[in-house]
């Protein structure tokens, strides 16, 4: 069996560990398959603006699928080279929908390498200077990568539960966080949708792919790529639709695999 073209890994909760370092042996073994000739590429919820530091600690290169999809970030030239952008429209229509059958809930956007908020949205990490605080209108006068909302009130899962279901065929609506916080992007854009179209300008198929992950964002990529793992604990729809599972980010679950994938075999790199 021939080893696979493209790597694929989500980062949180599947190749960082949990205090969100990169250990020494999975350094060294993304190193191993880019030196047998496969293609890294980190597909990840983060937006971009939270990607340099890590990809220097991962020394990879090359491109990173951001914002479950809707950003494409080359990481060596720092600079966004597509985007698959949720209309204004659609996000204020809804945001509103989500106010009414949920109230309580607040929005929060990232767009490109820019983070917005309303003011009575809880932001848990440090907000980059200059980040806009706007009512929606205001926020959502412009496409957005991606649209978050969370509710302080309610209990997580019945949250993510409801309000997947109101966004419902609108946009895409998933979550990777334990937290009371949903994601949204536009109508068919998931990990997996845009991890598609990089391998497909450049000729790989999804049977030459290797995807890991741990949460209901990743599901899509997971039963996309030819073969899957999800880490030993993902959320349950992850290991549902993985192929296998491996150890935790914890225990270098992923770099085990791609040390048994790459392990002194050498191909010639493609792209």
């Amino acid at each position: 069996m021939s080893p696979p073209r493209v790597v694929a890994s989500d980062l949180d909760g599947t190749l960082l560990r949990d205090d969100g370092s990169v250990s020494a042996r999975t350094r060294a073994a993304l190193r191993l398959a880019e030196r047998a000739g496969a293609t890294v590429i980190i597909v990840t919820g983060r937006p971009p603006r939270w990607m340099d530091l890590v990809v220097d600690e991962l020394g990879v290169r090359g491109l990173a699928i951001c914002a479950n999809g809707a950003l494409v970030y080359d990481v060596t030239t720092r600079r966004i080279v597509e985007q698959y952008a949720l209309p204004g429209e659609v996000a204020l229509q809804v945001a509103r929908t989500l106010r009414m059958e949920l109230p309580g809930v607040t929005f929060a956007i990232e767009r490109r390498m820019q983070f917005g908020r309303e003011p009575i949205f809880a932001e848990r990490w440090p907000v980059p200077d200059g980040s806009p605080r706007a009512e929606l209108d205001e926020l959502l006068a412009e496409p957005v990568a991606k649209l978050l909302a969370r509710h302080e009130e309610m209990e997580p899962d019945a949250f993510k539960r409801r309000a997947i279901e109101v966004v419902g065929e609108s946009a895409v609506a998933t979550f990777s966080s334990p937290d009371a916080l949903v994601e949204i992007m536009a109508v068919g854009v998931t990990k997996a949708s845009t991890l598609a179209a990089v391998c497909a300008e450049r000729g790989v198929d999804a049977d030459q792919v290797v995807a890991f992950g741990d949460m209901p964002n990743d599901v899509p990529m997971l039963t996309w790529a030819g073969t899957s793992y999800a880490v030993e604990t993902a959320h349950p729809e992850a290991l549902a639709a993985a192929d296998q599972v491996c150890g935790s980010n914890e225990t270098d679950g992923v770099a085990v695999v791609l040390e048994q994938l790459f392990d002194g075999r050498r191909t010639s790199r493609t792209w």
